[in-house]
């Protein structure tokens, strides 16, 4: 008896680790961002996102070039207007071209939760590639909990296309580094948008990436509007 009450225990306690182990889901993670969003004048509010990362999120095109109406942040926001046209929204970037994430968690209190982020997007992916996995993990988990603790909701996103990776490679970085972001979202039942899984999904079929791209690291506009779409998905 003794021994299948301890079974039973364990597999509720697994059950649970297990339930807990899970990315947000798209269809109700934003419930009460949504709301706010359909609300009409006078009782409606400023709505902020703010998108930290690297240079993609800044709008970066052929470097030095920044084409900020092409990239995904500003795509995102006329989606959203489409979507929303009672709702007023603030796109608020805090990223910075050459930028890691442990340089963006360094100065996360100063330039992001400053905003007060309704919704938080996080884009390191790219520059982390060729550091210490730690010690990004690290730096993504501190600013995932320094946000969640105020109860701003967070979405991830792996990495869009970096034509020096050999996607062919099924252990390439970029499948290192979107596998550790989704563990990241899950541990944190947090938000995730597979950017990598988008431009993985077009390679696979035959699909040439280069038409895609602004440069070798820089997705041109088709290929922010690629990374805005499946960001989209959460607040349809």
């Amino acid at each position: 008896m003794k021994k299948m009450f301890a079974l039973a225990l364990i597999m509720v306690q697994f059950m649970a680790v297990r339930s807990i182990a899970q990315t947000a889901n798209t269809t109700n993670y934003l419930s009460a961002i949504k709301t706010e969003l359909n609300t009409q004048w006078p009782n409606n509010r400023i709505i902020n996102l703010v998108f930290h990362g690297h240079s993609v999120p800044s709008g970066y095109a052929k470097t030095p070039e920044v084409r900020t109406f092409d990239s995904y942040p500003y795509q995102l926001l006329a989606l959203l207007k489409q979507q929303y046209p009672y709702a007023i929204i603030n796109v608020i970037l805090t990223s910075k071209g050459g930028e890691n994430s442990i340089q963006g968690a360094e100065r996360f209190e100063r330039d992001v939760l400053i905003h007060k982020p309704d919704v938080l997007f996080i884009d390191y992916a790219l520059n982390d590639l060729n550091i210490d996995p730690e010690k990004t993990y690290a730096a993504w988990d501190g600013m995932i909990k320094k946000a969640t603790s105020r109860n701003i909701k967070v979405i991830l996103l792996t990495p869009s296309p970096d034509m020096r990776v050999n996607l062919a490679d099924p252990n390439n970085k970029l499948k290192q580094n979107a596998d550790q972001i989704i563990r990241l979202a899950k541990e944190n039942n947090i938000g995730v948008a597979n950017s990598f899984g988008v431009f993985n999904e077009l390679y696979a079929k035959g699909d040439s990436l280069n038409k895609y791209m602004a440069q070798i690291n820089h997705p041109n506009r088709n290929g922010n509007a690629l990374i805005a779409n499946e960001l989209f998905k959460w607040f349809k």
